[in-house]
């Protein structure tokens, strides 16, 4: 069953939360969280992308940048921008995107859980990306980082956390430059708080990564690396805790670079052995079903649908990023491993399907495809089969922001 408890937040004073709340830092460049920070010198990104404070020779993965990250949360928490709750508390985060609700439990999650398959995943992480998180945790001594877990609807649940938003206040309450509106209850009542964590221990069997594969395996790395040094604070990591039913996966779409050495006409007529191509003009398609690929090529969209026999039943084999990558991307264009071919690239569904276009037309890529989103479904079958999806399958929005809510693991 799912271990979670409350913890001792480091978060804002409520009025510099806004200025304070920043973008994860795994969706800006250094560059771009340099021009987000000009004229803010709250910015959260001072401390999850620390380097915009250093000069640009230095490296972006050197120590220098990890401990200035520690000195600029250490600087943070003396001028009283940021505080430590006094006590134990769960957060209800709820955000809204262009009308569209999605609340959810900030808490701390058990490394064991982690360790011990409670908490399930279904992607590979890459070594370079942990050291990063690892040397932050461990230099700074935060988790800044939140993993977006997910977890079958529960009543119980629902029914504590709606009540605590209609008879509370808000700590946090605002709308970001992007439109995306933050608010955050803080659950201080310890009865209460105590009852949430015996539901999730009684009543959870298992939770599910959504987004946050790397945070969570340096969590883990990190408590193995302190060793018997570890701290109680390193026995659990900052997480998000969203039921199944108000989550929302957008697509996750690939562009290529070139067509393998064949023309337009003959690219087409290959895709016609495992598909069923029909034309649908100058209008971007996005596909509406399962197994429907929206192919974009020289200005006009296309509509693949896969043939039977292109595909299998089994949780990895029906997904339709995996109908793409065996029957187009590998047999035809010989990419094989989308996560190091340089000739592939991916853009999420937030980007639009202009983007799409945009990057054919220029001339960067040859052709774009649009894929219909895998469901929570999908997600969840292939975390409880022990498999691990394509790279670059889910694209979650709305994103929570960084700086609002830290775990600290040293005292």
């Amino acid at each position: 069953m799912a271990n979670i408890k409350p913890f001792k937040a480091l978060r804002p004073q409520a009025q510099l939360a806004k200025q304070v709340a920043s973008r994860p830092y795994d969706v800006l460049s250094s560059a771009e969280a340099k021009i987000e920070v000009q004229g803010n010198p709250f910015s959260f990104l001072h401390i999850t992308k620390s380097e915009i404070d250093l000069p640009e020779t230095v490296d972006v993965h050197a120590q220098e940048v990890y401990q200035q990250a520690k000195e600029n949360l250490v600087a943070s928490i003396q001028r009283d921008t940021l505080f430590r709750e006094s006590k134990e508390c769960y957060y209800i985060y709820q955000l809204i995107m262009n009308g569209r609700s999605q609340t959810g439990l900030v808490c701390v999650s058990s490394v064991d859980d982690y360790e011990n398959d409670i908490i399930k995943k279904h992607e590979f992480t890459r070594p370079e990306k942990e050291l990063d998180r690892i040397n932050h945790i461990k230099t700074s001594g935060a988790q800044t980082g939140n993993v977006f877990l997910a977890y079958r609807n529960n009543d119980a649940i629902d029914q504590i956390i709606e009540k605590w938003k209609t008879t509370k206040s808000p700590g946090y309450d605002f709308t970001a430059e992007d439109g995306i509106q933050h608010t955050i209850w803080i659950i201080s009542d310890g009865s209460t708080c105590d009852k949430i964590t015996s539901i999730f221990a009684e009543q959870v069997p298992c939770t599910y990564i959504a987004d946050g594969h790397h945070r969570a395996a340096s969590a883990s790395k990190v408590r193995a690396a302190l060793g018997s040094a570890a701290t109680e604070g390193s026995n659990h990591f900052l997480t998000t805790l969203f039921p199944s039913n108000q989550l929302f996966i957008m697509d996750y779409n690939r562009v290529v670079k070139d067509l393998n050495g064949l023309s337009a006409d003959a690219f087409l007529a290959a895709l016609e052995e495992k598909f069923t191509v029909t034309i649908e003009g100058i209008q971007a398609f996005r596909p509406a079903n399962l197994h429907e690929i929206g192919l974009y090529l020289n200005k006009q969209w296309y509509k693949l649908v896969a043939k039977p026999g292109t595909y299998t039943e089994d949780p990895i084999g029906v997904l339709d990023v995996t109908i793409l990558q065996d029957n187009v991307l590998s047999a035809i264009l010989n990419i094989n491993d989308p996560r190091t071919d340089t000739r592939v690239d991916f853009v999420g569904g937030i980007r639009g399907l202009g983007e799409l276009e945009k990057r054919v037309d220029s001339g960067e890529m040859a052709a774009a495809f649009s894929i219909y989103p895998v469901t929570m479904d999908q997600l969840f079958n292939i975390a409880d089969s022990g498999k691990v999806m394509p790279p670059k399958s889910t694209w979650f929005e709305p994103k929570l922001r960084d700086g609002l809510l830290t775990h600290l693991i040293y005292e």
